[in-house]
């Protein structure tokens, strides 16, 4: 292949999205010459030494906010293309404003579209201008099939389903490194949440169930991650009285050792694409409760043949499966065991290859 592929990221946060960017660029950066547009340097050791980095030389920019990281990242974009048109932009983020400036340049863009359709259509007008723009893509991307079949009954267009490649035996091995003891007790049930603290990750509706199960079950509860609302979410368990079983804790480069040592992993997103979390504690042999938000998790847990699964927002009815689960233990090995025999729908070489041929398929 003759063109260059540029890989679009402003904003690199260190989550899901990003875990398969990174493994995806540096597997694509071995066929082709590759570069990646970012205004996160912090990240650049993720990157193999092929990968042609692209962003600015002070450090200061990440702090922005990601809609000025954007609007950076279109200027050095910009730059790229007035050097060499003969390109192939990849985004991983900023699909629409990347989709308007590839299609000024007459440049060939794949969008990876990375949330369900349902954390972004009630607003009217971004659903218009949505509706509008993704249609003028080469290519669009997706990671389940749940997704896929969204984004053709809102929008009416065709999408390539890839799964997330996952990467088993690093995840394993990353499990294995030395950590400090995060659970103060292996006799308490022992729950984990990782995300950040947005109001699509949905932790407050984590909270209140945690509260209905207190005077029943013994447990200790870790939420790691980073956000707008850690404050909001502190609050919260200061007023229910459950600081002293619920604990917040900073984003982990390596969460892996974090969830080995936890015995249910609870996620309680409003909307996902395909929940990378989810993939990584299955891996590690964890049980888990999820929302049966869009999009993912009844396709990872295999519509509840593989977990547990509660409405989206009902904090009543995940307490009531936090205790199902507690009360029925012998019986979620059963899902569990299943649920990880099913994993090679994301098997790594496969699915890797299959980003390969998106790629290979553009004129």
């Amino acid at each position: 292949m003759k063109k260059k592929l540029i890989i679009f990221i402003p904003s690199i946060e260190g989550g899901g999205v990003e875990k398969n960017m990174f493994i995806v660029s540096n597997y694509l950066s071995q066929k082709f010459k590759l570069s990646v547009i970012t205004i996160s340097k912090k990240f650049k050791n993720k990157f193999s030494n092929k990968v042609n980095l692209i962003s600015l030389k002070s450090n200061k920019w990440d702090k922005k906010s990601r809609r000025f990281k954007y609007f950076l990242s279109i200027i050095l974009l910009i730059k790229e293309i007035l050097k060499d048109k003969n390109l192939i932009v990849f985004a991983f983020q900023a699909n629409i404003y990347c989709i308007i400036l590839c299609k000024v340049f007459n440049v060939k863009v794949i969008v990876r579209s990375n949330s369900a359709p349902i954390g972004w259509t009630k607003n009217p007008l971004k659903k218009i201008i949505f509706k509008f723009f993704i249609r003028k893509a080469d290519k669009i991307m997706v990671n389940s099939f749940e997704f896929k079949k969204d984004l053709k009954d809102e929008f009416n267009v065709n999408s390539t389903c890839i799964y997330n490649p996952l990467d088993l035996k690093n995840i394993i091995k990353k499990s294995k490194q030395k950590s400090k003891t995060f659970f103060k007790s292996k006799k308490s049930l022992r729950i984990l949440n990782i995300g950040r603290f947005t109001e699509q990750k949905d932790q407050e509706t984590l909270v209140k169930s945690l509260n209905l199960i207190k005077p029943i079950i013994n447990f200790e509860a870790i939420i790691a991650g980073k956000g707008i609302l850690k404050s909001n979410l502190k609050k919260n368990i200061n007023n229910l009285k459950l600081s002293n079983n619920v604990k917040i804790i900073n984003f982990l480069k390596n969460p892996y050792p974090l969830i080995k040592q936890t015995e249910l992993f609870i996620l309680s997103s409003r909307y996902e694409g395909l929940p990378n979390v989810l993939l990584e504690s299955l891996v590690l042999k964890k049980f888990i409760i999820s929302s049966n938000c869009r999009t993912g998790p009844k396709e990872i847990l295999l519509n509840g043949k593989g977990g547990l699964l509660f409405k989206v927002g009902d904090y009543r009815d995940l307490s009531k499966k936090i205790i199902y689960y507690h009360k029925n233990k012998y019986k979620c090995r059963k899902l569990l065991k299943y649920s990880f025999g099913k994993l090679n729908r994301f098997n790594y070489k496969e699915n890797l290859k299959k980003y390969l041929n998106l790629v290979t398929s553009i004129n």
